[in-house]
């Protein structure tokens, strides 16, 4: 495709040679990532590319760069055939390119965004679910655990963002459409909003789940971070459903009015939960939609699991999915990993491995453990590094408060030292009085908790989830909670 056609329509200008090249290769953000043929765009701030990245970028092939400002392209060695275009903004740009430059793949399928602090994953994995075991449907998912076409994963660089960049995320919607998927559901990060990664994408139905505190290294405040989950309803997609019994929720009716569902358990909805009984296989409850009933279950404990699955139920019933085969699918639906999945130990010990990573996560998963738990619950969870420090001391205070025992242990602890990361937490956890070991090996945090419990008791390791790895300073280490879980727990 000629640049001139990626760009016909946005605002640039041509600073210098042919605006007519041929590309042939995706638009790229990460230098090292270029291939002959490709459209370079000099991210102002982006770690592997920007302006630093432009004589990488053009030694490896790059046809044409997009920049912010000037850029001292021509001096360098190999651009003279180099075709430099400014843009206003280099965000809005390679959104705009990527797009067109994949053919608006969006357009071809049901896309659905979720976004919220808390169960984005699962409500991905539960529409996923829903639709393949009511429909044999293939449905395409984007997010924290990669991406995938049923079992098939699609293989991308471990750097690549829950809401993958825009280049990368439009090359994903692509395959997903070539691969003859007719849905699409992908998680919409804050950041990603924020970024214009999700542009473009012909969004059918936005998700919204709840807002609590997190992320506020990135935004600085509340309000910012709320504003910035917003922006998905601001006109990027074409309807809406709703947590009705979140604040934030409840008042997205009226940024697009009559395009919204709102689903709830407490507050009026156009589908509501009620009358829930939860135990350790998961809760039942009765779904309450135009005027009907209908029992209903989810095989995962708890009011969130619930209100998980109103979200992805009304979805898949907004997109003309029939209702009734979607409920029995939901009975059917398998664990998601790291998403309150269970494991049975020997002994009669339980344990829950949970991606609970923020306050109101972890008071949810450890009240609902506590309401089925027939002896102790035992926490093993740390906190992760370069990360809202503000929410260290609480997280620890909800642990205690919900645990009879404690394992204080490292999550991600990146470029901060693991142990001035858990003394910060031990704050929280000295104020409840409850007793806690602290064993920064992750490893060694889930054998002793394991080694300790008795039957009856349930174990919660909280904090990675699905996760494979434990980042450490620039590396990433393999590491598996379940994995883990299973390897000391030999049957």
């Amino acid at each position: 495709m000629k640049l001139s056609e990626l760009l016909n329509g946005h605002d640039h200008q041509v600073l210098r040679g042919d605006r007519d090249v041929l590309v042939t290769a995706p638009p790229c953000l990460d230098a090292d990532r270029v291939t002959a043929g490709s459209l370079y765009v000099a991210l102002p701030g982006h770690p592997a590319g920007g302006t630093e990245g432009l004589d990488t970028a053009i030694a490896r092939g790059a046809v044409a760069v997009l920049v912010e400002g000037e850029a001292p392209v021509g001096a360098r060695p190999g651009a003279a055939g180099v075709c430099v275009v400014r843009v206003p903004d280099a965000r809005t740009a390679v959104a705009f390119v990527s797009v067109r430059y994949h053919g608006e793949p969006g357009r071809g399928m049901d896309v659905v965004a979720v976004t919220g602090t808390n169960g984005k994953t699962s409500v991905s994995s539960m529409f996923e679910s829903l639709l393949r075991i009511a429909e044999r449907a293939r449905v395409g998912v984007i997010g924290t655990s990669g991406a995938r076409t049923g079992d098939d994963r699609i293989p991308m660089p471990p750097s690549v963002l829950s809401t993958p960049e825009a280049p990368d995320l439009q090359y994903l919607l692509a395959r997903m459409r070539a691969r003859g998927c007719d849905s699409v559901v992908l998680e919409a990060t804050s950041m990603g909003l924020l970024g214009h990664r999700v542009d473009g994408s012909f969004v059918d139905v936005g998700v919204f789940t709840n807002l609590s505190q997190d992320h506020l290294d990135d935004h600085g405040t509340m309000e910012s971070y709320r504003d910035a989950k917003l922006l998905l309803f601001g006109g990027m997609c074409r309807r809406a459903v709703v947590n009705a019994d979140d604040p934030v929720g409840a008042g997205i009716p009226a940024l697009m009015p009559g395009a919204v569902t709102t689903y709830a358990i407490d507050a009026r909805a156009d589908y509501r939960a009620t009358d829930l009984v939860v135990d350790a296989s998961g809760t039942r409850f009765v779904l309450h939609h135009d005027g009907r009933k209908y029992p209903a279950a989810v095989p995962v404990p708890g009011r969130f699991s619930v209100s998980n699955a109103l979200a992805a139920l009304a979805a898949c019933h907004l997109l003309g999915h029939e209702l009734g085969a979607l409920l029995a699918a939901l009975e059917r639906m398998p664990q998601i990993p790291g998403r309150f999945e269970h494991f049975a130990a020997p002994g009669g010990v339980s344990v829950i491995v949970d991606y609970a990573h923020s306050p109101d996560s972890l008071d949810k998963v450890l009240a609902t453990i506590r309401g089925f738990a027939p002896g102790r619950v035992i926490t093993v969870f740390g906190c992760g590094g370069d990360r809202d420090t503000t929410k260290r001391a609480w997280m620890g205070e909800i642990a205690g408060t919900h645990s009879d025992l404690c394992v204080l242990t490292s999550d991600n602890p990146r470029h901060e030292d693991p142990e001035a990361i858990m003394d910060q937490v031990a704050h929280g956890l000295r104020r409840t009085g409850t007793p806690f070991e602290r064993v920064g090996d992750r490893h060694g945090a889930i054998a002793l908790a394991l080694s300790g419990a008795r039957e009856g008791d349930v174990v919660l390791v909280a904090g990675k989830g699905s996760e494979t790895h434990q980042i450490v300073g620039d590396d990433r280490l393999p590491f598996d909670d379940m994995a883990t879980v299973r390897e000391l727990s030999p049957a």
